[in-house]
């Protein structure tokens, strides 16, 4: 394969004309490629901080074969490729200059694209997270529920849902956007974070969820303050978003959770979700 055969360009619009029907064949397995050119669509290239995301797809007798995008600082997504796809492709971005922090894709493609960005550029990759992608099957409930409810996030939880997605953040590696309100703000606009609250109204987790996209819903973000942990309660706040989610319509409902929790990938199991596919993050 040729470096050629990639074709990258900045325009939203016209990269989801030519992938739209590739990304849409397989949701699931597409589920972020999906959510973040839609959220770059509805709420513009900024959406995602001030540099200009890129985005490209492979082409083979005029069918969409792979695609792959970056929002800056961000990794680079990857759909599954082989190894030579992953060689060509290292060689386009290394060829016209890109810094690349890292990769995310399925593990068997983030590997093969690490070693070849490794060969095009002699930056050492490191493998940062292992995660598996569940998909909803039939969904039950923990039993017993902590006592409580499951409620939507409303316009009085704002604060609290900033300091739980900076918290969140952190947990997982990264770098939170300080005093950043928007993560919030669409969210309760949009009614897509559960809390689960104590019989006396104090909120203890929350489950969050993308909008649907191709009959697909994403839950995600997943979080527990760390002394409250060990209860039930994100067991109660994932079932209760991932019951909304079903609700609200969606064929498919998802979630990444990381390999190296037993903890949260039992829990998973136990309420309904079914593996789908390993992935991996490798840093640069």
């Amino acid at each position: 394969m040729s470096p050629d055969d990639w074709h990258l360009t900045e325009d939203v619009g016209a990269f989801l004309a030519r992938a739209r029907t590739f990304l849409r064949l397989r949701p699931a397995l597409h589920t972020l490629p999906l959510t973040v050119t839609d959220t770059l669509r509805t709420r513009g290239a900024d959406a995602y901080g001030a540099d200009t995301p890129v985005l490209g797809l492979l082409e083979r007798a005029g069918e969409v074969r792979a695609v792959f995008f970056r929002t800056p600082p961000r990794r680079l997504t990857l759909t599954p490729l082989n190894p030579g796809e992953t060689d060509s492709l290292a060689a386009c971005l290394a060829g016209l200059g890109h810094q690349l922090p890292g990769v995310h894709a399925d593990q068997d493609t983030a590997a093969s694209f690490a070693r070849a960005w490794q060969r095009h550029t002699g930056a050492v990759p490191t493998l940062q997270e292992r995660q598996r992608l569940y998909r909803l099957g039939t969904l039950t409930p923990p039993e017993p529920l902590p006592e409580g409810r499951g409620r939507v996030a409303g316009e009085e939880d704002r604060e609290r849902l900033m300091l739980w997605h900076r918290e969140f953040v952190t947990d997982v590696g990264g770098t939170p956007a300080a005093g950043d309100s928007s993560w919030a703000d669409t969210r309760i606009a949009d009614q897509r974070v559960m809390l689960w609250e104590t019989p006396d109204g104090t909120p203890v987790s929350m489950a969050g969820r993308t909008l649907m996209v191709a009959g697909q819903i994403r839950v995600a973000p997943v979080y527990t303050p760390a002394p409250l942990r060990g209860r039930g309660y994100a067991g109660a706040a994932t079932a209760a978003v991932s019951w909304a989610a079903s609700a609200a319509g969606a064929s498919e409902v998802v979630l990444f959770a990381d390999l190296a929790n037993p903890t949260s990938n039992g829990l998973y199991r136990r309420i309904g979700y079914r593996p789908v596919a390993d992935f991996a993050a490798y840093d640069f």
